[in-house]
């Protein structure tokens, strides 16, 4: 007597499809990701060592190198600056502003637009820095 041998089918997933789906992913996560900066003003945020940084970005005025302001990424002249100001905190509770200065402005200029904030009726005033990494001795 003979008896047929039963032949057992190994099942293989192709985890082909798999791989590029996450490779997929992963740039989609990596272009979106890039769009959370301001890319079109550049700041070299003065670092510190101590300070916490900040992660308010609502409302935000930055003072670029070469002293020219933005509120909310839009131009804005110095004379415009605290009617800018009071419009844009005119029904917010929250009366605080994030103060984006390159570290390479004059720091009268900083105090310049401080005052002018203070003029529109702004509570609190936020300055973000870069963490600076700890040195070893």
């Amino acid at each position: 007597m003979r008896f047929r041998e039963k032949r057992i089918a190994k099942s293989v997933i192709n985890l082909t499809s798999m791989v590029d789906m996450l490779f997929l992913i992963l740039l989609f996560f990596l272009v979106t990701s890039s769009f959370i900066e301001q890319p079109n003003i550049k700041l070299e945020l003065p670092s510190t060592r101590y300070a916490s940084t900040s992660k308010l970005e609502e409302r935000t005025l930055t003072i670029s190198q070469d002293g020219k302001l933005f509120f909310q990424n839009e131009p804005v002249e110095r004379k415009e600056l605290i009617s800018v100001l009071k419009n844009a905190f005119l029904k917010q509770d929250d009366k605080t502003l994030v103060l984006r200065a390159d570290k390479n402005v004059p720091y009268g200029a900083v105090v310049d637009v401080m005052d002018a904030a203070k003029g529109a009726g702004l509570r609190k005033i936020v300055a973000p820095t870069i963490l600076e990494p700890e040195k070893q001795p």
